[in-house]
């Protein structure tokens, strides 16, 4: 493929490809919005996204398939795209773009033929990936609970999906308990502040997010709501309380009338399947009425655990999360029933026990008896690290096994769940706010014959919510066709 002459001006190219991304921005929501098609750019969506953001996307593309792929080359098969009878899809631009490339390098190819022929399948079709829009409750209001309502809000798309219908929580003593929810849910922070605007229509104890209505149930226990009241029927509870996880805890959310199922972010416990969403989620049935996302923590370090196990096996190895605090620790010392855990979260390091090893087991069940683990907690708010230290079942090198995981990272099924990054600069802040399980720190590497150490970041938040969604969308039968045919989103 050839590559983009170095610009004479690179003040003026950056101006021309500005110009281009500030374009692409109308399009790219026009088709999200009208036909719902997503727009992806190797996997991240553009959906949404600012100039800048987009422009990054492309610089990304460059940085890890060593190629000149810009907005030049993208711009004119998106506007064809614009100009197609597309059914509903997620589309990746970025590996359009560059099978385009590769194709008319040296030779004429006709863009609106070309894409005739990869999307084959999906003009002038009919297919929607849900038969009828999917009612989502949100049964508490916590961490997670409001990062997942920021990503279904911002995928509500043409509506006709998944809608966030409400969210149960209890009522607190405060006059003003809703300005104070929704205050939470627009300024975090973390995250940042919420991308959209939220109107509180207190007289109905209601949320307006971005245009979509969400009804604040005040509850003490799932026995006291009746979803029918609000016009909610066949929902899909996420229950972020952790209150309840085992099966009879959780059928207390069956019970509601207009509940249909239930999913847990928290580690499951009895029969209830575990599922880390790329490497188990297959196992979800339409029967399943209760399924657990396991933990932050568990689906970050099951997908690399499944790749090194199948590319080198694993005879055994141990574990070690560097965590962020979380909310079950106290700001300063005070009495908590877990050891360690009353000492002050901002001010020590605290050794602790995780069951995300022991978890691996429901997802990887070959890798039973095979890991151990351990956690421990640090002053930082978020982004957590995951230390694999494997035997492996041959001997590699560092070049071969990180060559592995960037391949991995951007043509396999975990595209979604293992991000590759090469930089030698990167720490924990960089990590906020990434959509995948894990980020995989190439330059960290380790490898002596066949003891290799790999070193994991996850936004154990954010990147955690991600997988729960997307464990949320299976458990829906949402269904939205790749295109072309090799991308995963």
């Amino acid at each position: 493929m050839n590559q983009r002459p170095r610009p004479d001006d690179y003040f003026k190219d950056w101006k021309q490809r500005e110009a281009l991304a500030e374009a692409m921005i109308p399009l790219i929501g026009k088709l999200n919005r009208d036909r719902n098609v997503g727009i992806y750019m190797y996997g991240r969506s553009l959906v949404n996204r600012s100039v800048i953001e987009i422009m990054k996307a492309h610089r990304f593309v460059r940085q890890i398939e060593s190629n000149e792929l810009s907005e030049f080359e993208s711009f004119p098969i998106l506007e064809k795209l614009c100009e197609m009878d597309l059914g509903h899809a997620h589309v990746d631009l970025g590996k359009l773009t560059v099978q385009h490339m590769k194709e008319n390098d040296g030779n004429a190819v006709d863009i609106e033929a070309f894409l005739a022929r990869e999307l084959d399948g999906l003009l002038g079709t009919e297919h929607k990936p849900i038969k009828a829009p999917q009612d989502i409750v949100l049964y508490g209001f916590g961490r997670i609970g409001r990062l997942v309502a920021r990503l279904l809000i911002e995928k509500t798309g043409s509506g006709d999906v998944m809608r966030l219908r409400a969210i149960v929580v209890r009522k607190s003593k405060a006059d003003n308990d809703l300005v104070k929810r929704a205050s939470l849910l627009r300024r975090d922070s973390v995250h940042g502040s919420f991308k959209g605007t939220i109107r509180i229509d207190e007289q109905n104890d209601t949320l307006i997010c971005n245009g979509n209505e969400i009804k604040v149930i005040y509850a003490d226990s799932p026995a006291q709501v009746d979803y029918t009241d609000y016009g909610i029927t066949n929902a899909i509870v996420v229950d972020n309380t952790g209150v309840w996880r085992d099966e009879e805890g959780l059928s207390q959310h069956l019970k509601c009338p207009g509940v249909a199922k239930v999913i847990l972010t928290a580690p499951g416990k009895g029969n209830i399947k575990n599922v880390v969403y790329g490497i188990n989620n297959h196992e979800i049935t339409p029967e399943d009425q209760i399924i657990s996302a396991a933990s932050c923590t568990t689906n970050a370090i099951v997908p690399p655990l499944k790749v090194m196990m199948d590319k080198f096996g694993v005879i055994h190895g141990h574990v070690e999360t560097v965590h962020a605090y979380t909310n079950d620790q106290n700001l300063i010392d005070n009495f908590h029933k877990g050891e360690r855990r009353g000492r002050s979260a901002p001010l020590n390091l605290v050794l602790t026990e995780t069951g995300a090893a022991k978890a691996v087991a429901k997802a990887l069940p070959e890798l039973a008896g095979k890991l151990t683990g351990n956690a421990i907690r640090v002053p930082t708010p978020n982004v957590s690290m995951a230390i694999l230290n494997l035997r492996l079942g041959r001997e590699t090198t560092k070049d071969e096994l990180n060559e592995y995981m960037r391949e991995v990272s951007l043509h396999s099924d975990l595209q979604r769940q293992i991000e590759y990054t090469h930089s030698p600069e990167v720490v924990s802040t960089d990590f906020v706010g990434s959509r995948h399980a894990c980020v995989f720190d190439s330059r960290a590497t380790i490898v002596e014959g066949d003891n290799a150490v790999l070193y994991c970041w996850y936004d154990n938040e954010f990147g955690y919510s991600c997988q729960v969604v997307r464990c949320l969308e299976d458990m829906a039968g949402v269904n939205y066709r790749m295109y072309p045919l090799d991308a995963k989103q």
